[in-house]
């Protein structure tokens, strides 16, 4: 989506041409008055239903305002982060005092991190430490016996998706199973339920799996990237990286070939200077994430069940709030724990490199949200599927995937097939508007004009998988069409798909003025 290519390489030092002055001009003025109508609502609504809803608890930052912590992952992140500011600040100051002091390279920084993890692992899951390292063990002592087998990736992704989904269904099982003189093991499970963590793991199997298979398969993908050498693939080397304490709990993943290559090197690409101006950008997130659960009420909204008795206009901005709330509770999870990689000579890709609100295409939003696990579907799974030339097939794969990961949940099933679907008309318009695209003025404008209705659909598209998936569930689609299909709900509807027109536009000038600017 956008402009031409021909045109791409004259926006350096071109200047914006009138009548997209003019445009951007009008968008930015809908788009302002579009915002104080969406808080300036949120905030009656927040007032008017406050002593309805569940989960807000006593504010600090406003005088007698409620706090929004009905989000687990938040509540729990938000009360956890003196802990494990403390935790990692202690573990940073030994490994960087270590490193140089017995001039440590990978497998003497691999024994010096895996102390480290396992002594956090065994605060967070105290006996269940057991099943996670025994699943690890027999997940490398096959990697090493069948890596160079045809049949290897059947090998490897039948193990780590049998416990996938097995961790799941009995729940990180109990030890009374083996036998009930393992029963006492139970009362010593820790803080944190191990099976939740262990999907990060699963990936980090495959990805160990996959490169030592490529390793001694001489495959491209290997001569694209600097190669490992064999002893780099060592238990030691292979328990830390699947158990390194900064990334353990959320990420952000990388490929293991990255993570032993830095162990051995650290990352150099940011400075201290730059890491620390990282850190700052993230308390300045934590600021705003606190202003607005303070002031908007969005989730507490979601989990309450209110909304099915409200208007589709107040249904839209509930929605439409609690996307943003989840884009910035990722952004900030994400980035707590990057950051402590980071500086511990680490570099995790970035989840969240831009805004949600600024993704028009589906393509674009999975490469800007969760972008290391997009990184990764696409390196272990998609490629190896046959990638853009199997693009359609592909994505049913790679989605039902994504959501059995996450969890085994019917509404998750159906947010990825429904995504899958959106994913048809996007391609469709993606075409319709190559097929205008031309070097005159015309042509461009038309090319903008259907570029812009595609994103429209696109986001809409997006907010609804979003809704079903996380908030009402599939049950909910008929009652959602029905609420926006009704008389009251079609303005709402058609003022909604105007709006994300207008935003996807927006988008447009925001690239090409960066363009301009390179």
């Amino acid at each position: 989506m956008g402009t031409s290519a021909a045109n791409k390489e004259n926006f350096k030092g071109s200047r914006i041409e009138p009548w997209k002055q003019k445009e951007l001009y009008f968008l930015v003025t809908y788009a302002f008055v579009f915002y104080v109508i969406i808080i300036r609502r949120s905030l009656q609504l927040s007032h008017d239903y406050g002593k309805q809803l569940f989960g807000l608890r006593p504010g600090w930052l406003i005088p007698r305002q409620l706090n929004d912590v009905t989000d687990a992952q938040w509540r729990n992140l938000r009360g956890n982060i003196p802990v494990l500011t403390v935790v990692f600040g202690i573990f940073t100051l030994l490994a960087n005092l270590m490193r140089p002091f017995f001039n440590l390279k990978v497998g003497g920084m691999s024994i010096i991190w895996l102390l480290f993890s396992l002594t956090y692992l065994s605060y967070l899951h105290g006996a269940c430490i057991i099943f996670v390292l025994s699943i690890a063990t027999v997940n490398f002592l096959l990697v090493k016996i069948f890596a160079q087998k045809k049949y290897f990736p059947l090998v490897i992704w039948s193990y780590n998706s049998f416990f996938l989904v097995c961790n799941r269904i009995y729940e990180g099982y109990s030890f009374s199973i083996f036998g009930q003189q393992w029963a006492f093991l139970d009362n010593f499970r820790g803080t944190f339920r191990w099976h939740i963590c262990f999907n990060f793991v699963v990936l980090r199997m495959i990805s160990f799996g996959f490169d030592y298979h490529w390793r001694n398969q001489d495959s491209h993908f290997d001569m694209e990237e600097s190669r490992l050498q064999n002893d780099k693939f060592s238990y030691t080397t292979y328990l830390c990286y699947l158990l390194y304490a900064p990334l353990y709990i959320a990420g952000p993943i990388l490929s293991f070939k990255a993570f032993a290559s830095q162990l051995e090197v650290p990352q150099n690409t940011h400075s201290v200077k730059n890491v620390a101006l990282y850190g700052f950008r993230w308390l300045f997130s934590l600021l705003l994430m606190e202003l607005m659960t303070h002031l908007f009420y969005y989730n507490s909204f979601a989990n309450s069940g209110l909304w099915k008795h409200m208007s589709p206009m107040d249904i839209f901005i509930i929605g439409y709030g609690v996307l943003n709330f989840m884009w910035l509770k990722f952004l900030l999870i994400w980035r707590f724990f990057r950051f402590w990689s980071l500086i511990n000579g680490i570099e995790a890709p970035e989840n969240m490199p831009k805004c949600i609100n600024n993704c028009h295409s589906l393509e674009d939003f999975w490469k800007n949200w969760h972008a290391s696990f997009n990184k990764w579907l696409v390196r272990y799974v998609y490629i190896p599927l046959g990638g853009s030339q199997k693009k359609l097939l592909n994505v049913w794969v790679v989605f039902t995937f994504v959501a059995i990961w996450h969890d085994l949940e019917w509404k998750l099933l159906s947010w990825a097939w429904l995504t899958c679907l959106f994913f048809i008309p996007e391609l469709a318009l993606k075409s319709a508007a190559n097929a205008f695209q031309a070097e005159s003025s015309f042509g461009e404008f038309i090319f903008r004009e259907i570029s812009a209705v595609a994103g429209a659909i696109t986001i809409t598209s997006l907010m609804v998988a979003n809704l079903v998936g996380f908030v009402i569930g599939p049950k909910g689609i008929n009652w959602l069409l029905d609420s926006f299909l009704s008389k009251e709900g079609l303005p709402v509807l058609g003022a909604m798909f105007i709006t994300f027109y207008v935003g996807t536009k927006l988008m447009f000038h925001i690239e090409e003025a960066r363009k301009r600017s390179c």
